[in-house]
């Protein structure tokens, strides 16, 4: 997925024209003075077609890097279906540290066992809960399921992505919160879908997001699942990936999070079985605790996206 945008701004010194160039949630910018806007387009195209090969060039996909235990298989799926978006995501290169919104690196990298490849911008809005809504809305999006894409403030107001998308904001005072027309016109862009989840980051958590989501028993787990405990403080980790042993019926999964402050994404390590990680086993039973490297989930936490 790539995108183009175009800013035009009037200085003293005469036009400048700015290009923006978006490819798999990484941004090149290209920008000058008295330069007629089909030339830096097409300086654009080139650098961008440079960064898609560079950037996809040896680059490995959660699938790839990060095989079942012996004897266990991944479960099927469809192509269009959450589970293949989520064993498809790019991971950074082995070793990758796990850095915050300000670039520093996370305290706890004992933590991550994989870092996924995706920006999560220069504020501090990306957090847990956060981290789950950007995957489901990132997937939505990629298949243009726009009405499905919607999320619960911890006020209880519905931010619906298609409003967002045809030109409406919203206006937040205290508990009050409504939609005004922007005067904006249609754009489902990246962008504006980007600015869109900024918003809901900054109003929704995990105390929304629980009261969101249905619960559903641990033993019925698949990829996309939450365990979530909502809060202050909360914690929400996601179901990444699950495979099956064929001759037993035994399952285990992959989980991943972001954290306080915000962080990239990162698939976790199991702190209770070394052999085992980063799969955790799923136990027979529904009742008991699920232990992740920072935070103790019930597995009666477990929810599922509707």
């Amino acid at each position: 997925m790539f995108e183009f945008f175009h800013e035009k701004e009037t200085f003293q010194s005469g036009e400048k024209q700015t290009f923006i160039f978006v490819f798999n949630n990484n941004y090149l910018y290209l920008s000058g003075y008295g330069i007629r806007k089909t030339d830096m387009k097409y300086l654009l195209i080139c650098a961008g077609l440079l960064l898609i090969v560079f950037h996809s060039w040896g680059q490995e996909r959660l699938a790839d890097r990060i095989a079942p235990p012996s004897g266990y298989v991944r479960e099927t799926c469809s192509d269009n279906s959450f589970t293949t978006y989520l064993r498809n995501l790019p991971l950074l290169p082995k070793g990758s540290k796990v850095l915050l919104y300000n670039g520093k690196e996370k305290a706890n990298q004992a933590a991550a066992f994989a870092v996924v490849d995706m920006e999560i911008g220069n504020r501090d809005l990306q957090q847990c809960a956060d981290a789950v809504i950007r995957l489901r809305a990132e997937y939505l999006w990629k298949h243009k399921r726009y009405a499905d894409i919607k999320f619960n403030f911890t006020s209880g107001f519905t931010a619906e992505y298609k409003k967002w998308a045809e030109g409406n904001r919203i206006k937040v005072n205290g508990n009050q919160v409504q939609w005004y027309a922007s005067g904006k016109g249609v754009d489902y862009s990246y962008k504006t879908f980007r600015n869109y989840l900024d918003m809901v980051f900054m109003y929704a958590g995990t105390a929304s997001l629980s009261r969101e989501l249905p619960a559903v028993l641990y033993t019925s787990l698949q990829p996309g699942d939450v365990f979530i405990k909502g809060g202050s403080p909360g914690h929400a980790v996601i179901v990444m990936d699950v495979a099956i042993h064929p001759n037993t019926g035994k399952k285990v999964f992959l989980l991943a999070q972001s954290y306080m402050p915000a962080q990239q994404i990162h698939i976790l390590v199991n702190p209770t079985s070394r052999n085992l990680s980063p799969w955790y086993e799923l136990t027979e039973t529904d009742t008991g605790k699920l232990y992740t490297p920072e935070w103790i989930f019930e597995k009666k936490d477990l929810k599922r996206f509707k």
